[in-house]
């Protein structure tokens, strides 16, 4: 059957298969093209939409794209540097300027088909380092934001209905926008005219049939964490090859939470996958491999390099080193890790290390999952019959804890704090609370960039939505910051001193403790579900000279782990919360991280 189908440009943006996503929910095919694809690459679709960049079309920046897509008589809508694009192709101007993080409330000028079903405000995502400050002839402003008592940011949303070219400054795609998918299915069915005959259902037998034609009669080894998107996969190559070819890896890396390996065993033999499946406790060649090394990227590469290093072993001694390596990769794996042409390298998942892209170039990787989110990988799940408190697990990182224990050299990081405690100290003085930068540096994504700051610790006793207001003040207005944390052991330190500390068993252990009581009362709460995840962090800070460990907890709302925002937990479980780590040995301090995403990323590093 021939489907209506859009075509969604890749600029490199972090978000460019999340709009081929939300277009396919509306029933209709959505295929992801490349820039510089030759005109006649576009041919045949309904519309286009350009996605994000991390680059600047301020500067000129990845300006040598194919321009004739203008000339094709369909509709044209663009996000963020797509917005930007279509107005400067148009006679308008973008300066660099205006940047906005997080949520913007956007009000709609007029009624209009694209907003059908909005209403007159909507409260929208931003990440963008410039913006547009005029149209062309032909164009109007369809929506602005406002900034506060600052006044209000122009051309939010502009258009052209005799040109029917469109554009967004914010990122329509991402859940954190209200009304965001009607904008979309707006664009895709009424202003583009799409039927909606494009379905879901069949994504599996598509899955399968290319698992099935990528395999051919070779056998595939997996490396399953247990995760749900590794459990995923393993159901995905049983359906297609049978439990006979395929063989199961389970490594513990010593960077697993409390139990973790024992459930994941146990889970993998009630799925009938028991046979084919392989134990490695190579917990000790990990923690030798990352001995002394305290750099983050370093890290995230030792670990992927590692496991490469124990699956070829263990395939060697099981006489099985000529299988495909198959792997539970999921989309914000590989545009984090800058997999596409012009993304930029946010952080390097261990899936996605030089050995494993050579291994992906010779042909040697199977990866079923990796152009979907992690909600789409529950809906397949789903589909397979895995239970829901299996699915519905919190996410886990490859690298375990690994990139949850933060290393450091003991010299504290104070380029350029001056000046950000300087601006930190008047915006904190409005909201009757202290901030202060740490020493050190967290990794964040900015505009589809990779920012390495400075997070704030800020002290006082102040209500939930004061102090997120607080917080989004901060991070648009004060440069050189990533990431906001709350103080919940009490007042502002006088001094923050980072001390001396890389990959150890002890710091491993204390910080499994220190997890396992976080999971276990948002558990006892009731709020396990309701929260998307919830990362816990170690970092080697000592507080007033007290402690070696500063404990920050992160609980997150997000869908696709593209944005996430801070989640509220109760007074009662903050305070058991603060008994409890504050009793742990070594603990100097507990915090809960207040950042959306972006600008800070939702692991630490």
């Amino acid at each position: 059957m021939q489907h209506d189908a859009i075509a969604v440009v890749d600029f490199g943006g972090q978000y460019a298969h999340l709009i081929a996503t939300k277009v396919r929910r509306q029933r209709v095919l959505a295929e992801i093209r490349q820039p510089e694809d030759p005109i006649e690459a576009f041919r045949g679709y309904k519309g286009i939409i350009l996605s994000g960049s991390p680059s600047l079309a301020s500067h000129g920046e990845d300006s040598d794209y194919t321009k004739a897509i203008y000339d094709l008589d369909v509709p044209i809508l663009g996000f963020c540097f797509g917005h930007q694009e279509i107005a400067k192709h148009y006679g308008g101007t973008v300066v660099h300027g205006g940047r906005e993080w997080g949520h913007a409330d956007m009000r709609i000028v007029r009624d209009h088909p694209l907003f059908a079903g909005v209403g007159s405000q909507a409260r929208v995502w931003m990440s963008h380092f410039d913006s547009v400050t005029a149209v062309g002839p032909d164009f109007e402003e369809l929506g602005y934001t406002m900034l506060g008592d600052s006044g209000v940011h122009r051309f939010a949303a502009i258009g052209s209905d005799k040109l029917r070219r469109y554009g967004f400054q914010y990122h329509a795609e991402v859940d954190d926008t209200e009304h965001g998918d009607t904008m979309i299915a707006n664009f895709v069915l009424r202003i583009c005219g799409c039927t909606p005959s494009w379905t879901m259902e069949a994504y599996l037998d598509e899955q399968v049939e290319r698992v099935r034609k990528q395999v051919g009669d070779q056998s595939v080894f997996l490396l399953a964490s247990g995760g749900v998107d590794s459990t995923v996969a393993a159901l995905v190559f049983r359906q297609a090859i049978g439990a006979d070819r395929l063989h199961l890896l389970h490594v513990d890396n010593g960077m697993m939470r409390k139990d973790e390996s024992a459930d994941v065993l146990d889970m993998f033999r009630r799925f009938g996958l028991g046979n084919n499946l392989h134990f490695a406790d190579a917990s000790d060649e990990f923690l030798k491999a990352l001995e002394g090394v305290v750099e983050p990227e370093r890290k995230r590469r030792i670990i992927g390099d590692t496991f490469i290093r124990v699956f070829e072993r263990m395939a060697r001694e099981l006489g099985i080193e000529g299988h495909l390596l198959g792997q539970g990769t999921i989309y914000p794996d590989t545009i984090e890790t800058g997999g596409t042409k012009r993304a930029d390298t946010i952080k390097t998942h261990h899936n996605r290390v030089p050995v494993i892209e050579e291994m992906i170039a010779a042909g040697k990787v199977i990866e079923p999952l990796a152009d979907l989110y992690k909600v789409e990988v529950r809906e397949l799940g789903e589909r397979m019959g895995i239970p829901g408190e299996l699915l519905w697990r919190h996410p886990f990182p490859g690298p375990g804890l690994g990139v949850r224990l933060l290393c450091n050299t003991g010299v504290a990081d104070r380029e350029g704090i001056e000046g950000v405690d300087a601006a930190l100290a008047e915006v904190a003085g409005r909201y009757g609370v202290r901030a202060t930068a740490l020493p050190i540096r967290s990794v964040g994504v900015k505009a589809d960039l990779r920012s390495y700051e400075h997070p704030v610790l800020i002290s006082g006793d102040v209500p939930w939505d004061r102090l997120q207001e607080a917080v989004g003040v901060m991070l648009k207005s004060v440069p050189g910051i990533n990431r906001c944390i709350w103080n919940l052991g009490g007042g502002a330190p006088a001094n923050v001193r980072p001390l001396a500390a890389t990959m150890t068993r002890d710091r491993l252990d204390l910080l499994r403790e220190a997890d396992a009581i976080v999971m276990d009362g948002l558990r006892r709460h009731g709020l396990y579900d309701d929260i998307w995840q919830c990362p816990t962090v170690l970092v080697p800070l000592e507080l007033d000279g007290r402690g070696s460990e500063f404990c920050i907890v992160r609980p997150i709302h997000s869908e696709r782990a593209m944005t996430a925002t801070a989640a509220r937990l109760p007074d009662v479980l903050l305070a058991e919360l603060r008994d409890r780590i504050l009793g742990l040995p070594g603990i100097s301090g507990l915090a809960l991280d207040l950042t959306s995403k972006p600008p800070g990323t939702i692991e630490w590093e």
